[in-house]
């Protein structure tokens, strides 16, 4: 379980986030949603100690935030963050490489090598593992960067925005793929979402953040209402039930 108590969060005196409490099991999927400067990345962030966390405690199943060796929490915790910095002149299986750095510690051994072709495999990224990630589409960059946390091999992934440059079908598959993953891999994913309708249809808890604060939280059906559109999103979008999940009709 990832348990956030207390946690608050300024940069240069402006208020990010503010007494989050937070407890995220293990397996399924969670999306965080909200508007922009919400708060959704920077409490991601702090999850995967990639800013340091001032006030409040944060927990990775017995690892303490702040407290622990990085390596032990990135052999539990992965996180493609929003603006992922991987050298371009890398290629394709390169990168995917890089995610089995907590484990082989610069040396690749057979299981790793194991891990980056059924890896590839897995993202449809086979065609691509002998590209450089400058020579690909921004799409195809992007489903690299999952697959290079995928990688890591964690019980926990954490993922923010990963459907940016992907298009329509790449975007079902992504999230067909992590739904399977928490499922049948007993993953714990996380993702960050600006479309709602795909954490509606694959998330099984939403999580709604608005000025730093958490307003709403619980499965899709419950908190995706008319009522949290006009007060969270400043919309008027009507909410629709296809198939027991809502559908917000733009």
């Amino acid at each position: 379980m990832i348990s956030i108590r207390g946690v608050a969060h300024s940069i240069r005196g402006k208020t990010i986030l503010e007494d989050i409490n937070l407890d995220l099991p293990r397996g399924g999927v969670t999306a965080l949603i909200g508007p922009n400067g919400a708060g959704k990345s920077t409490l991601l962030s702090l999850v995967a100690r990639l800013q340091n966390l001032g006030t409040g405690t944060i927990m990775v199943d017995d690892l303490q935030i702040g407290a622990c060796p990085d390596a032990a929490l990135a052999r539990v915790l992965a996180i493609m963050p929003q603006s992922a910095q991987v050298s371009a002149r890398l290629r394709v299986g390169e990168a995917v490489m890089m995610g089995r750095y907590p484990w082989h510690r610069g040396r690749p051994g057979k299981r790793d090598g194991e891990i980056v072709t059924e890896t590839l495999r897995l993202f449809s990224l086979t065609p691509l593992a002998d590209r450089f990630l400058d020579e690909i589409s921004g799409g195809q960059r992007q489903r690299a960067l999952v697959a290079m946390a995928y990688a890591q091999e964690t019980d926990y992934l954490l993922l923010d925005e990963p459907l940016n440059n992907l298009d329509i079908a790449a975007s079902r598959h992504l999230m067909g793929l992590l739904r399977q993953m928490a499922d049948g891999g007993r993953k714990s994913i996380v993702i960050v979402l600006h479309d709602i309708n795909y954490a509606a249809a694959f998330a099984d808890r939403v999580v709604v953040m608005r000025n730093g604060r958490i307003v709403a939280d619980g499965p899709p059906g419950v908190v995706i209402t008319p009522g949290l559109l006009g007060d969270v999103f400043k919309t008027d979008a009507q909410v629709h039930v296809i198939d027991d999940r809502p559908v917000v009709l733009v």
